[in-house]
């Protein structure tokens, strides 16, 4: 069932590793919407301020295991 769901969609396995972050270029930051509270952890590119979400922080475990996935020790919230 999963597999045809790959191939139905066109997912390729590897759009579920880990997404390459560049401390040098990028800042790992959080999102929180004021209105819903839904909370993005992500990377903003320092340049250009653009922002690539990598996952849905749902509890402070999910926050955890995006510091500890990408080796981040503090993570900025933005509003």
């Amino acid at each position: 069932m999963r597999k045809k769901l790959f191939e139905r969609f066109n997912i390729r396995k590897t759009g579920f590793d880990t997404e390459p972050f560049d401390p040098k270029t990028q800042t790992a930051v959080v999102r929180s919407s004021i209105c819903t509270g839904e909370r993005v952890a992500g990377f903003k590119d320092r340049q250009s301020g653009q922002f690539k979400e990598v996952m849905l922080i749902r509890s402070q475990q999910d926050l955890e295991e995006f510091k500890r996935k990408y080796k981040v020790d503090s993570v900025k919230t933005e509003y």
